[in-house]
Protein backbone atom coordinates (compact mmCIF):
# COMPACT_ATOMS: atom_id res chain seq x y z
CA UNK A 1 0.00 0.00 0.00
CA UNK A 2 0.97 3.85 -0.29
CA UNK A 3 0.99 6.37 2.66
CA UNK A 4 1.71 9.72 3.24
CA UNK A 5 2.11 9.74 7.31
CA UNK A 6 1.62 13.57 8.49
CA UNK A 7 4.79 15.42 10.21
CA UNK A 8 3.02 15.14 13.97
CA UNK A 9 2.06 10.99 13.09
CA UNK A 10 6.16 10.76 13.41
CA UNK A 11 9.04 9.18 11.66
CA UNK A 12 8.85 5.81 13.39
CA UNK A 13 5.42 5.06 12.02
CA UNK A 14 6.91 5.76 8.14
CA UNK A 15 10.26 3.63 9.05
CA UNK A 16 8.07 0.89 10.48
CA UNK A 17 5.36 1.14 7.55
CA UNK A 18 8.68 0.95 5.18
CA UNK A 19 9.72 -2.65 6.98
CA UNK A 20 6.40 -3.86 6.76
CA UNK A 21 7.11 -3.33 2.50
CA UNK A 22 4.94 0.03 1.90
CA UNK A 23 5.15 2.77 -0.14
CA UNK A 24 5.69 5.59 2.16
CA UNK A 25 6.25 9.15 1.58
CA UNK A 26 6.61 11.24 5.24
CA UNK A 27 5.89 14.47 5.81
CA UNK A 28 8.40 14.63 8.67
CA UNK A 29 11.44 13.36 6.01
CA UNK A 30 10.50 14.67 2.82
CA UNK A 31 8.00 17.49 3.01
CA UNK A 32 8.97 19.18 6.11
CA UNK A 33 6.58 22.44 7.02
CA UNK A 34 4.13 20.76 4.38
CA UNK A 35 0.51 22.89 5.14
CA UNK A 36 -2.70 20.50 5.74
CA UNK A 37 -3.96 21.74 2.33
CA UNK A 38 -1.06 20.52 0.41
CA UNK A 39 -0.68 17.53 1.68
CA UNK A 40 -4.25 16.44 1.17
CA UNK A 41 -4.10 17.49 -2.46
CA UNK A 42 -0.37 15.76 -2.72
CA UNK A 43 -2.06 12.13 -1.04
CA UNK A 44 -5.32 12.56 -3.45
CA UNK A 45 -3.65 13.32 -7.09
CA UNK A 46 -0.57 11.02 -6.03
CA UNK A 47 -2.89 7.97 -4.78
CA UNK A 48 -1.89 8.15 -0.98
CA UNK A 49 -3.48 6.67 2.20
CA UNK A 50 -3.26 9.82 4.54
CA UNK A 51 -1.88 8.81 8.13
CA UNK A 52 -2.38 11.75 10.52
CA UNK A 53 -3.56 12.72 14.17
CA UNK A 54 -4.47 16.02 13.00
CA UNK A 55 -8.35 16.25 13.29
CA UNK A 56 -8.42 19.10 11.21
CA UNK A 57 -8.28 16.29 8.32
CA UNK A 58 -11.51 15.59 9.57
CA UNK A 59 -12.82 18.83 8.87
CA UNK A 60 -11.18 19.09 4.91
CA UNK A 61 -13.55 15.86 4.55
CA UNK A 62 -16.53 16.39 5.65
CA UNK A 63 -16.98 20.36 5.96
CA UNK A 64 -15.55 21.08 2.80
CA UNK A 65 -16.40 17.24 1.32
CA UNK A 66 -13.10 16.92 0.05
CA UNK A 67 -12.43 14.28 -1.92
CA UNK A 68 -9.35 11.91 -0.84
CA UNK A 69 -7.68 8.21 -1.23
CA UNK A 70 -7.76 7.10 2.47
CA UNK A 71 -7.42 8.89 5.76
CA UNK A 72 -6.18 6.83 8.81
CA UNK A 73 -7.10 9.48 11.81
CA UNK A 74 -5.25 8.50 15.34
CA UNK A 75 -7.10 9.55 18.05
CA UNK A 76 -5.11 7.97 21.05
CA UNK A 77 -4.83 9.26 24.63
CA UNK A 78 -1.49 8.03 24.34
CA UNK A 79 1.04 9.88 21.64
CA UNK A 80 4.25 7.48 21.70
CA UNK A 81 5.21 5.94 18.42
CA UNK A 82 4.84 2.64 20.10
CA UNK A 83 1.40 3.04 20.57
CA UNK A 84 0.80 4.04 16.94
CA UNK A 85 2.86 1.25 15.98
CA UNK A 86 0.39 -1.22 17.46
CA UNK A 87 -2.52 0.50 16.47
CA UNK A 88 -1.72 0.48 12.97
CA UNK A 89 -0.20 -2.99 13.48
CA UNK A 90 -4.07 -4.19 14.29
CA UNK A 91 -5.49 -1.89 11.95
CA UNK A 92 -3.08 -3.32 8.66
CA UNK A 93 -3.60 -6.85 9.78
CA UNK A 94 -7.85 -6.87 10.60
CA UNK A 95 -8.67 -4.01 8.13
CA UNK A 96 -5.79 -3.52 5.58
CA UNK A 97 -8.06 -4.19 2.24
CA UNK A 98 -10.50 -2.01 3.32
CA UNK A 99 -8.47 1.20 3.98
CA UNK A 100 -8.12 2.54 0.39
CA UNK A 101 -11.13 5.56 0.02
CA UNK A 102 -12.16 5.25 3.30
CA UNK A 103 -12.18 7.40 6.13
CA UNK A 104 -11.17 5.50 9.49
CA UNK A 105 -10.54 6.81 13.01
CA UNK A 106 -8.20 4.45 14.87
CA UNK A 107 -8.60 4.88 18.88
CA UNK A 108 -6.32 2.28 21.20
CA UNK A 109 -9.26 -0.34 21.50
CA UNK A 110 -11.44 0.92 18.44
CA UNK A 111 -11.75 1.26 14.84
CA UNK A 112 -14.57 3.27 13.31
CA UNK A 113 -15.06 3.52 9.73
CA UNK A 114 -16.77 6.76 9.02
CA UNK A 115 -19.05 7.71 6.16
CA UNK A 116 -20.46 10.68 4.67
Amino acid sequence: MRFLVDECTGPAVAEWLRKQGHEVFSVYDEGRGLDDETIIQKALAENWILITNDKDFGEKIYREGRSHRGVILLRLDVERATAKLEVLRRLLQDYGDQLPDQFVVVAATKVRFAHR
